[in-house]
C-alpha cells in the first residue's frame, strides 16, 4: 500500500512538471492541460500544419496517462473527426513513439508535435485507415477533399 501511494505521488509530481514545462515553453501549434478533475487525463489541441490539407483546423485530443508513465506511453486519441491514414476510426493514432518506439524521455510537447508532424507527413504504408491511405496514394484530390471536411467540422467541435 505504501509503495502504491509513493508511486502515485511520484506520478502526480511528474505530471506537475509536465504542466509547468508545457506552459513555460509551449511548442508552436499545440497545447494541452489536465482536465479539472483528473491530472491523469489531459485535453489537448493541435492546429493543422501550414501548407497541408489540415491547415486552419483545430483538432482536439485526449491523453490518458497511467501510473506507469513515463515508463509506458499514454493513450492518445483524437476527439475531433479525422480522415488520415494513421488515425483509426475511434481516434486512436498509429505512431511509433506511442507504441514500440516509446521512450520515457518523451513529454507531452514531444508527443503532440510528433502527432502534428504526422498530419504533415502521413505514413500510408502503415495504415490505421486503409481508405485514407489508398486515397492518399492514388487520388490525392479526393483525400484532400475529405480532410477539408474534417477541418470544417473542427470549427464546430
Amino acid at each position: 500500500m505504501l509503495r502504491h501511494c509513493l508511486e502515485r505521488r511520484s506520478v502526480v509530481m511528474f505530471q506537475c512538471l509536465l504542466i509547468h514545462s508545457l506552459q513555460e515553453d509551449p511548442p508552436t501549434g499545440v497545447s494541452g492541460a489536465p482536465t479539472d478533475n483528473n491530472i491523469m487525463i489531459w485535453n489537448a489541441v493541435i492546429f493543422g500544419p501550414h501548407d497541408t490539407p489540415f491547415e486552419d483546423g483545430t483538432f482536439k485530443l485526449t491523453i490518458e496517462f497511467t501510473e506507469e508513465y513515463p515508463n509506458k506511453p499514454p493513450t492518445v486519441r483524437f476527439v475531433s473527426k479525422m480522415f488520415h491514414p494513421n488515425v483509426y476510426a475511434d481516434g486512436g493514432i498509429c505512431l511509433d513513439i506511442l507504441q514500440n518506439r516509446w521512450s520515457p524521455t518523451y513529454d507531452v510537447s514531444a508527443i503532440l508535435t510528433s502527432i502534428q508532424s504526422l498530419l504533415s507527413d502521413p505514413n500510408p504504408n502503415s495504415p490505421a485507415n486503409s481508405m485514407a491511405a489508398q486515397l492518399y496514394k492514388e487520388n490525392r484530390r479526393e483525400y484532400e477533399k475529405r480532410v477539408k471536411a474534417c477541418v470544417e467540422q473542427s470549427f464546430i467541435d
